[in-house]
This record gives structure tokens, C-alpha cells and sequence, in this order.
């Protein structure tokens, strides 16, 4: 959990604050009323959330791809048609991308 301290005592505090998240670890909190208004974190808590948002979003990407792949209907070719024309495309994965 997260140390909370209001924003008047931050403002006189701010270097044991950041003393506190840099070399304790810990996570603060500053509060108005009662409400959270922003946290201090060490600069690896913030690389550690951007790099987790980053993939996120990759993953997010992947999805709706596949969704949107997925929602391809079949339709049947022309009689005749159907032998002369081989797969268009394929889905590649991870696996398949560096060969």
C-alpha cells in the first residue's frame, strides 16, 4: 500500500518524500481533500509500468486482428473456380517471423 500525505505537508516534505521512494521503496501518494491528485514512484516503477502499458497495447493490436480475421464469413468460389486459385495470405505467428 501506498503512503498517503496531503498536499500542503508534500510541498514541505518533498525531499524526504523522494528520499523515501527512491531509497525505500515505497510508493507516495499526494492527496487534496482527501483525494488521490498524483503518486511518486522511482524512475524503475515508472519503466516497469510503461513497458507493461507498451505490451498491452501490442497485445490489444494482436487481438483485434485476429477478431477481425476471425470474422471472415466463407464464400464458395465460382464452380471451377475453386481449383484454379490456391491460398491467397496465412497467418504467421511469433514462431514463423524470424525464418
Amino acid at each position: 500500500m501506498a503512503y498517503e500525505i496531503p498536499v500542503t505537508q508534500a510541498r514541505a516534505e518533498l525531499a524526504e518524500l523522494i528520499n523515501r521512494v527512491v531509497y525505500g521503496g515505497e510508493r507516495v501518494v499526494v492527496t487534496r481533500h482527501g483525494k488521490p491528485l498524483v503518486a511518486l514512484v522511482s524512475a524503475a516503477d515508472l519503466q516497469r509500468l510503461e513497458s507493461g502499458e507498451a505490451a498491452a497495447q501490442e497485445v490489444a493490436a494482436e487481438e483485434q486482428v485476429i477478431s477481425s480475421v476471425s470474422s471472415f464469413r466463407s464464400v464458395s468460389s465460382a464452380e471451377g473456380e475453386q481449383h484454379r486459385f490456391g491460398l491467397a495470405a496465412e497467418y504467421r505467428g511469433h514462431e514463423d517471423r524470424d525464418r
